[in-house]
């Protein structure tokens, strides 16, 4: 029998935010990056997420030497504190380039910044020490379907992955898909379609995808199927692990706040699989509620590495023969039950 896993764990440093939303001021005052570094190995957790400006703030405005030096001072940060940098992602749906998408932009000037600033952040990832980029393909979408040709969006953000992969020899592409928001309809919505943008890829082995549980959610999907799904491919680069009460708004709920049971399939598709044994991170993308005090609030955080870690319990736990038993005898009301009484604690 195979040794347990023994999880590692990320996030980044935007999920201990300053408690702001569309609709209201900051709620809690700004907490610089640098400080936030000292918390993650109290709390358990050994990896860092980054956008290529977590990194280098106001990267568009800097030399390259100016971007390597700075990169390397993080790289030091991290190293004093014993930590991993696990990705770095291109931030592009901040910049005034990119209105109307990066990579699928109408506008070729739009497309080449888009271009541009990736294999920097390729750059940034190499020097801060990691070999994965993670594109969360933000503004690659429409508004309305007639404003873009759908098949050129995609042959477009084809091209773009080839030119990553093009750009440096050992990076990791990992594709982190979502259906809308804050495009209305976007590219890429699924693992599916992720997966398959990977096998065309020019070095499939160097692209896959990363899942977050909300954004599966807001596609009408479970998130331990699309979890399945890469892994049975062995493209599951990396998770974002959050909760979603319904297809609103994209949450960060805590995970296993809104559905315990799903939160339950997610762990139990992930311990199966054996994800983690190969230094795979279990990623948090979680946010604060807007209404806890403090100056630099985690409990969100550490709340969620709980959760994950008592489900992961209940996973080893679980009375296989007993499952077997029941789907052999097709009686899965038996089994739905079983499962229940089990997450709950009732014998």
């Amino acid at each position: 029998m195979s040794k347990p896993t023994t999880y590692r764990f990320s996030f980044g440093p935007w999920n201990i935010s300053e408690g702001a939303d569309p609709f209201g001021p900051e709620v809690r005052p700004a907490f610089p990056h640098e400080e936030k570094y000292a918390l993650y190995k109290p709390m358990g957790f050994d990896g860092v997420q980054f956008h290529d400006d977590d990194v280098v703030p106001g990267v568009d405005d800097l030399t390259p030497d100016q971007i390597a030096k700075q990169a390397a001072k993080v790289k030091t940060m991290l190293g004093n504190q014993g930590l991993v940098p696990e990705f770095v992602a291109p931030r592009l749906w901040f910049a005034p380039q990119t209105i109307d998408g990066g990579y699928t932009s109408n506008s070729a000037k739009g497309r080449q910044y888009a271009k541009d600033r990736t294999l920097r952040t390729i750059d940034i990832a190499r020097e801060v020490g990691s070999k994965a980029v993670v594109l969360w393909l933000a503004r690659e979408g429409t508004y309305i379907r007639e404003s873009k040709n759908a098949r050129v969006a995609y042959e477009r953000i084809q091209q773009t992955i080839n030119d990553m992969l093009d750009h440096d020899k050992e990076i990791e592409i990992w594709i982190e898909p979502k259906p809308n928001e804050p495009t209305d309809m976007a590219f890429v919505p699924t693992i599916g379609h992720a997966i398959t943008l990977a096998y065309a890829s020019r070095d499939p082995k160097r692209v896959k995808g990363l899942i977050e549980t909300a954004h599966a959610l807001l596609a009408g999907l479970d998130p331990a199927d699309e979890m399945a799904f890469a892994l049975a491919h062995d493209k599951l680069g990396s998770v974002h692990l959050n909760d979603q009460n319904g297809l609103k708004y994209d949450q960060d709920k805590n995970f296993g706040a809104a559905n315990l049971r799903v939160a339950f399939n997610q762990v139990r598709v992930l311990e199966e699989a054996g994800y983690g044994s190969k230094g795979e991170f279990i990623g948090l993308d979680v946010k604060a509620m807007r209404t806890q005090k403090g100056k630099c609030v985690t409990s969100h955080l550490t709340g969620s590495r709980e959760i994950f870690m008592h489900l992961v319990d209940k996973v080893r736990s679980w009375d296989k023969k007993l499952e077997k038993q029941f789907v052999d005898a097709r009686d899965y009301e038996a089994l739905e039950l079983a499962i229940m009484k089990h997450l709950m604690g009732v014998k």
